[in-house]
């Protein structure tokens, strides 16, 4: 098993980068590089990922940064492409790994008979200020393309995924609203039968009032669209909203109730 790159696209993450950073160098599985790609932060993101690297010369840490703002599709694009690993990691800025997130992975991935993987975990969930939020997103051990389309129960802070897979299965660049992610996902498990989850909550999700998931009805046009996106017929991507909308509501009624404690 060699080295895994880490993802991490920044944009004025200067609150939050940090705790990211610090729950990375703090995995128990050690032989990673850490890619920090800023698109163009207008705080300190820059300085506060400087001095972070300054401080911790033992660890693999890398920042790059976009000449332009360009998004994160871009930035995560990039990202795979200068990575050294064959296994890359994505964590957002704002997100944190639970000490033993890797080391889960790594021993899953052992117990593939393909390289070609794609692997997730369960979340926890936290606000925007860090308190925990009483809710747990439960995953299943293995779902193919069908199911996932019901529901994108793939949190892409919890990935762990072949490089050569995602080259050839990069997140989309466009004008219309879609979720990028998601079209990655489908367009793999066109391509290899099951992603395999773990059922425990290694990732820490900050929930931001900002955020695209956050907003419902924003996010349900982000839906159809990647439906669209991905090739889904009329009737299909129908049938898949209905779907997605109760599956979805479920999920997070339980988080706002809990984020208004």
């Amino acid at each position: 098993m060699g080295k895994i790159s880490i993802i991490m696209p920044a944009y004025n993450s200067s609150k939050t980068i940090e705790a990211s950073i610090k729950s990375v160098i703090c995995q128990s599985y050690k032989d990673w590089e850490l890619i920090v790609i800023d698109d163009c932060s207008k705080d300190g993101t820059v300085d506060l990922v400087n001095g972070i690297i300054d401080k911790n010369k033992e660890f693999d840490i890398k920042l790059y940064r976009n000449k332009e703002n360009k998004g994160v599709a871009y930035s995560r694009n990039y990202g795979v492409k200068v990575a050294a690993g064959d296994l890359i990691a994505f964590l957002d800025s704002d997100d944190l790994w639970v000490q033993d997130k890797l080391e889960k992975q790594v021993m899953l991935y052992e117990r593939q008979n393909s390289p070609q993987v794609l692997l997730f975990t369960g979340s926890s969930f936290i606000t925007a200020k860090s308190e925990i939020i009483d809710f747990t997103l439960k995953v299943p051990t293995k779902i193919g393309r069908k199911d996932l389309q019901k529901q994108n129960i793939i949190s892409c802070s919890s990935v762990l995924a072949s490089k050569e897979l995602l080259l050839k299965h990069e997140f989309p660049i466009t004008n219309v609203p879609i979720h990028e992610d998601f079209v990655v996902w489908i367009e793999i498990l066109k391509e290899i039968p099951y992603a395999y989850g773990i059922d425990e909550p290694l990732l820490i999700y900050r929930v931001s009032d900002n955020s695209k998931s956050s907003k419902k009805s924003k996010a349900a046009v982000m839906n159809w669209n990647t439906y669209r996106y991905v090739g889904l017929g009329f009737l299909e991507r129908i049938y898949y909203m209905m779907c997605y909308t109760i599956r979805g509501l479920k999920k997070w009624s339980k988080i706002k109730a809990q984020n208004k404690k």
